[in-house]
């Protein structure tokens, strides 16, 4: 009889773990869908775009000497490619620019914790942060060619201080936000403040964290390129500034257009 049971349950329970893979199954594919369907309207927009501005191009609709082409921007980009320019410049920026993210990622966080440990610390400081984060900061890019020289440093630090302050708000109130049960559950059973941050604090706020280093990666390019106006002879944002002053608009379009492409890779890998 027991066999029977046995039998009669696993028979029962069959038809459940067939419709819950199936039900799983069934979200894993709308998820793909989903997935495949932005991707391609993503690219839609992406062809229109450039379709529209080629197409004003040739019809005359606008001065392509001004605003050039996407066939003008691809030629003179495979003429980079070819002379090796476009690798040395791309991978000054990038170098630049991963380095900058890395730091604000690393300042930022140390930053908040150490304000979310401290009340007292945080209520002296987080004016400062606000009014720094304020300040026009291309204006401070002449500041710091004065006090660092022209160098790779002095474009870190621009591309650092474009983020690091809105980076350190952002992540110190997410901290203060999380769940405060949580923590007074950690507090009754005897846990401290660093028990509190490493089992509440911090694996709550790591959404807080990968959104905050998405636009990071964006705002550490802008700071890098400011830097680049100013106090570089290599990079993109030295061509940029050398096609305005000489007139060569397609080298200024065709850098402009590789600053994107290089932020939307580095936000497909945060992804």
């Amino acid at each position: 009889m027991n066999i029977k049971e046995k039998t009669d349950q696993a028979s029962t329970s069959s038809p459940l773990t067939a419709q819950t893979l199936t039900a799983q199954q069934l979200y894993i594919k709308k998820h793909h869908q989903h997935h495949h369907i932005v991707t391609l309207l993503r690219l839609l927009v992406l062809v229109l775009f450039l379709a529209l501005w080629e197409f004003s191009g040739r019809m005359g609709l606008i001065d392509t000497f001004f605003f050039s082409s996407p066939c003008m921007v691809v030629s003179f980009f495979i003429k980079m490619i070819a002379d090796g320019s476009f690798f040395t410049h791309t991978g000054i920026t990038l170098l630049e620019t991963l380095l900058s993210f890395f730091l604000i990622t690393i300042i930022s966080i140390i930053t908040a914790t150490l304000l979310w440990y401290s009340k007292t610390l945080s209520e002296i400081l987080e004016p400062y942060l606000v009014v720094l984060n304020s300040l026009p900061k291309s204006a401070l890019a002449p500041l710091f060619i004065v006090w660092l020289g022209t160098g790779i440093n002095t474009i870190i630090v621009a591309g650092i201080s474009v983020a690091v302050f809105g980076s350190v708000i952002s992540l110190y109130t997410g901290f203060k936000h999380v769940d405060r049960e949580k923590l007074k559950l950690v507090y009754t059973l005897g846990g401290n403040r660093f028990h509190a941050f490493q089992k509440v604090v911090l694996p709550s706020s790591i959404p807080t964290i990968l959104s905050n280093m998405k636009v990071n990666i964006g705002l550490a390019l802008v700071g890098v390129i400011i830097g680049e106006f100013l106090a570089a002879r290599k990079g993109l944002g030295y061509l940029i500034i050398y096609g305005s002053q000489v007139f060569k608009w397609l080298t200024e379009m065709t850098d402009m257009n590789t600053q994107p492409m290089d932020a939307s890779l580095r936000f497909q890998e945060l992804s």
